[in-house]
């Protein structure tokens, strides 16, 4: 279902901000409508016992209930997996869900899964995806993650090397490799196994299954945004540094720069109360600063990528604490994050940018992780940037029209004036289930 059914049932604008005890700065009765760019965003999700009574069940099973989901009841059989990052070949008992053909409302460019789920020691879960061109031909049924929130029985890993002459998979995204020859995704069917080890009762649990479908217009810059309803507004996200990590757990890449998503997953679980336990952080060395860091970075690490920045995975970590629900997509403006700091939701983007372009940050990267905490009175963003050399060190104010500008946009010049790619928008929501998620009319990315 488009996630648009659930939000249908919450109240909308100011007055559902208010009505929830949040509070509304004096000026947002004023705040003008959000820019419109020339963006289409969509997330479509199945998420209810109806929805998981759709679609084609090969062993499985909907569970009804108010966090049911669907989970392997009479497997389809077994099969032998060689997972090539263990050095194993192991037999499993396995069932598939296929969702129905969804059609996306529009000629997309990209497309991110996204999944929460429990999966329970011997158990793991494949997301697979076919989509449909506008031309009617199919593509292969793409591998877009293989997952389970600990390491013991796989190495969670994606797939390199997809394509057909038309698409590839790039680590976690969809993409369609030449927009202008005109052949775009028209629709999509995902494909959920879930697999156990023979014999065993305990299976993994999907709660949810989405996906993110775009089409992003190339481009360099966009409109800035009017902002307004949640300037003067910060949340005590709790701030954690990744610097300090430098050189440490080299088998998962060593800490410092690659911790950027771990890092701002972390500090957006503690604000929401959740985090791993003791016994989760027994592997851990004795005495290390902020252990919760490292078992993120180990429990995201995407063994195929060589990435702790694999953005589903880093989701689905979220979501695999208790009460959490976590989903990659995009988001239009910082008008709509503005909805979520004012409904009491950090959100985490992606963004790229060389020293020069985002004044006070004193580095440049390539693909770096914040958690927006809050506006300043003049509407300046409020980052917890883990790239800060400590925990002190992590509070930091962008100036607006510059964030907005290295985050919204899909094209950007190299120091050496040659062109990269934008992440065009890129956001991780993380909330508590029981918290409905803000609504913008017309938006249906989320």
């Amino acid at each position: 279902m488009a996630s648009t059914a659930l939000r249908a049932l919450a109240l909308t604008g100011v007055a559902a901000l208010a009505l929830a005890g949040t509070a509304v700065p004096a000026h947002a009765g004023r705040h003008r409508p959000p820019v419109e760019h020339d963006e289409q965003i969509t997330f479509q999700e199945w998420s209810r016992h109806p929805d998981w009574r759709t679609g084609t069940h090969r062993g499985t099973r909907a569970v009804p209930g108010h966090r049911g989901g669907i989970t392997i009841g009479r497997p389809a059989g077994t099969t032998e997996f060689t997972d090539e990052h263990a050095g194993t070949t192991s037999t499993w008992e396995y069932a598939t869900w296929t969702s129905p053909a969804t059609r996306i409302g529009f000629d997309a460019t990209e497309l991110v899964a996204s999944w929460n789920a429990d999966t329970p020691a011997g158990t793991w879960l494949q997301v697979e995806l076919q989509g449909t061109y506008n031309t009617g031909d199919r593509t292969p049924w793409y591998v877009m993650g293989r997952w389970a929130s600990g390491d013991a029985d796989i190495k969670r890993a994606t797939l390199d090397g997809q394509g057909d002459p038309w698409s590839s998979v790039w680590t976690d995204t969809f993409a369609i490799d030449d927009a202008d020859a005109g052949v775009l995704l028209r629709s999509y069917q995902l494909r959920l196994s879930l697999y156990r080890k023979p014999g065993q009762t305990a299976s993994p649990r999907v709660r949810m299954l989405g996906a993110m479908s775009s089409n992003v217009p190339d481009r360099f810059t966009v409109t800035p945004s009017r902002g307004g309803i949640a300037w003067g507004r910060e949340l005590p996200v709790p701030a954690h540094s990744q610097m300090i990590h430098k050189g440490n757990y080299p088998e998962w890449g060593g800490g410092g720069q690659v911790w950027c998503s771990p890092t701002s997953t972390t500090m957006v679980l503690e604000y929401h109360g959740r985090g791993p336990s003791a016994e989760d952080l027994a592997w851990v060395a004795p005495g290390y600063t902020d252990p919760q860091v490292a078992h993120a970075a180990r429990m995201t690490w995407d063994y195929e990528y060589e990435g702790a920045g694999n953005w589903p995975f880093n989701t689905a970590y979220a979501a695999s604490f208790p009460d959490i629900d976590a989903r990659v997509t995009r988001l239009h403006s910082l008008d709509e994050l503005e909805r979520f700091v004012a409904a009491g939701l950090p959100v985490i983007t992606s963004q790229s940018f060389l020293d020069t372009e985002l004044d006070g940050s004193n580095y440049g990267t390539s693909g770096h992780l914040f958690v927006v905490v809050g506006f300043t009175a003049d509407g300046d963003v409020i980052v917890n940037d883990p790239a800060s050399s400590s925990n002190a060190e992590v509070r930091n104010v962008y100036r607006r029209e510059q964030f907005e500008q290295i985050w919204l946009r899909t094209k950007r010049y190299r120091a050496d004036g040659t062109v990269a790619s934008g992440s065009g928008g890129i956001a991780y929501l993380i909330k508590p289930a029981d918290q409905p998620w803000p609504v913008v009319p017309g938006s249906t990315n989320w």
